[in-house]
């Protein structure tokens, strides 16, 4: 009979490339790792391991038998959520992975709804971009990511995870001060006045053209948000002069409330509050999609459908009436 965790530990070395991401992954030595394959590979009594610089690469042989370590770690957690299903209360963790923009507005009210229903219910949420979170839900470092797609940028489809979509996010054009300032035009009786800062009613920035020569923040390079900005940019003819890169929106919102600024902002950031810089429509109303994704030997465990449920309610509380 084939040990099940050595089993685990070669499909890791297929995840993750190397013994010393194995090793860190799950926090055992990179010798302890390397000890644990020489011994599944005197099990089986073939090589299993090459070696290619720095990374290792897995035999024909080996390959097989990630395939079926992968079957049986799927219904081994199967067994796990029948057995949580037969019990009269959800209990348990679930370690959740979540980018910055949904930890802020959705994770707090969620947490209270369980708090309430699933006293016994332990969530762990760790802030993760997207992409990495959904490669760590297969990899059983998570349960649950909430992720984030934008027009279109796809996402990489694991046909071992499912998808659930949470809340489409609409994402406008943000100013501030700084920009009815810049416009040339000027101030007059009958201005707006939100969080101090005054604007035209009638004039200033209107269209995303009209901000072409201020400066702009946005998310850093290499991140799909910030190549879906750009590109919106030039769809509307100019290279946006980017002063500020930052993956944390809440700076954003500093910066163009504070007139230094405008940016592109989702709703969700709002979480339910009034938005404290003036929100302009784009073209179309584009959007990004928020989901969540789980694997699906696990996504009817107990534990992850309670924390679906109560992102999805958690959404709904914070959606304008």
């Amino acid at each position: 009979m084939l040990d099940v965790r050595r089993l685990r530990l070669l499909r890791e070395v297929k995840l993750r490339g190397t013994l010393a991401a194995v090793a860190d992954a799950l926090a055992y030595s990179p010798s302890s790792v390397s000890q644990q394959l020489t011994l599944l590979e005197k099990e089986v009594g073939v090589p299993l391991l090459e070696k290619s610089g720095r990374r290792v690469l897995l035999t024909p042989q080996a390959e097989l038998l990630v395939a079926r370590a992968a079957e049986v770690l799927d219904t081994l957690e199967r067994a796990e959520g029948e057995l949580a299903a037969s019990l009269t209360t959800v209990s348990g963790t679930v370690r959740l992975a979540v980018f910055q923009s949904a930890a802020h507005a959705v994770i707090p009210q969620a947490l209270t709804i369980l708090a309430a229903d699933y006293p016994e219910l332990r969530v762990e949420m760790t802030e993760r971009e997207p992409d990495a979170g959904l490669f760590e839900v297969s990899a059983r470092d998570f349960d649950l990511v909430i992720a984030e797609q934008y027009p279109g940028h796809t996402r990489e489809r694991r046909p071992d995870l499912d998808r659930v979509h949470l809340v489409t996010d609409v994402i406008r054009l943000a100013t501030g001060p700084l920009a009815a300032a810049s416009s040339g035009v000027p101030l007059k009786p009958g201005l707006d006045t939100l969080a101090g800062a005054r604007y035209s009613t009638d004039g200033g920035i209107t269209t995303l053209a009209d901000a072409a020569t201020l400066p702009w923040v946005m998310e850093p390079q290499g991140t799909a948000a910030r190549a879906w900005a750009t590109q919106l940019c030039r769809a509307a003819g100019f290279e946006p002069d980017v002063r500020f890169e930052t993956a944390d929106l809440m700076a954003h919102i500093r910066l163009i409330r504070s007139g230094n600024a405008v940016g592109l902002l989702p709703d969700l950031v709002w979480a339910g509050e009034s938005p404290s810089v003036r929100l302009l429509e784009l073209p179309g109303a584009p959007h990004r999609d928020v989901f969540t994704s789980a694997r699906r030997s696990s996504a009817e465990r107990p534990g992850v459908s309670a924390v679906r449920e109560a992102l999805a309610r958690a959404v709904a509380e914070l959606s304008p009436a």
